[in-house]
């Protein structure tokens, strides 16, 4: 083995550990939502307060960040790539799925998570020129196959039982907004940090986030937990998280590094013991080994430049 091709299999590997660590801070997500957005029967936070509330306090860190590490400015060709970023990160995904969560519960989400790992290894593909090879999108297909699957099951639903609804809708919406967000993002992140990447998007949106989070405050009394849920929202997935996210897309390649996603919704599961009061089983514990086999698998599938 060569010099050049260990550094590239360390770097591989670094970049997978990177996005678990990423993936594992965006897991409590869904649950987190439903605290703040509480349900159909018991609102609590608007779906459009939470999902630019957050924004607002990522954004005001970031300010923070980036004029304490005196960040330069992106270059003039990065700035339309952030703009599409922040579309699709600070906006798209936490709105749609603030709404969507509302009216579902986090194991009826999960079924629609199930594709986003398959959706940001297309956009992937496409932005960096990548071939990846038949095996590889197999694996990519049985891990989608393999979560939607669990999920049916943990549900007591068959795909013959499910009836697309108008939060099905947005979910989809919200799982293209995070690939194409992802995926210009893990771009970036190559010749930017990526901490600067997500921290530049979500301080060119605060001039549309704070006026509509300010307008949209909510009247009502709302309890500390959503409060503290909004927080964790604006720290750590909407901020902290991208930082090991996009470092990880960066060394290890958005394509094979989206993989890792397929655990995601287990670690929500898991999280939404504590936090909604669900329960883990056996069963669970099993599908999670072979999401776990799944991505090991797809890191040794071969990913050919074009």
């Amino acid at each position: 083995m060569t010099l050049a091709q260990s550094t590239e299999n360390k770097n591989a590997s670094r970049g997978l550990w990177l996005g678990l660590v990423g993936i594992t801070v965006f897991a409590a997500t869904l649950p987190m939502t439903r605290i703040a957005t509480g349900t159909t029967d018991a609102p609590l936070m608007s779906a459009l307060f939470v999902a630019m509330a957050r924004a607002v306090l990522a954004g005001v860190l970031s300010l923070l960040l980036l004029k304490g590490t005196r960040a330069p400015l992106p270059a003039r060709q990065d700035w339309v790539p952030l703009a599409i970023t922040a579309a699709g990160v600070v906006f798209g995904f936490p709105l749609f799925t603030s709404v969507a969560m509302r009216q579902v519960e986090a194991i009826h989400a999960s079924v629609i998570v199930g594709v986003l790992p398959l959706a940001t290894a297309v956009v992937g593909a496409l932005l960096h020129r990548q071939r990846p090879s038949l095996l590889f999108w197999g694996c990519g297909m049985l891990g989608c196959l393999w979560v939607t699957s669990y999920a049916l099951i943990r549900a007591g639903s068959t795909l013959s039982s499910l009836h697309l609804q108008a939060a099905d809708l947005m979910l989809f919406a919200a799982m293209v907004c995070a690939a194409v967000g992802y995926g210009y993002g893990g771009r970036l992140s190559k010749h930017m940090r990526g901490e600067h990447v997500i921290c530049w998007a979500l301080v060119i949106s605060l001039p549309i986030t704070v006026p509509i989070a300010a307008w949209d405050w909510p009247t009502t009394e709302i309890p500390t937990t959503s409060w503290a849920a909004l927080a964790y929202m604006g720290v750590f997935p909407m901020w902290l998280g991208f930082f090991a996210w996009y470092r990880g897309l960066a060394l290890g390649g958005t394509v094979r590094v989206s993989q890792v996603q397929l655990i995601q919704p287990f670690l929500s599961m898991l999280f939404s013991v504590p936090l909604l009061g669900e329960s883990l089983d056996i069963q669970s514990f099993g599908f999670g080994l072979g999401v776990i086999a799944i991505v090991f698998v797809s890191k040794k599938m071969p990913v050919h430049p074009r």
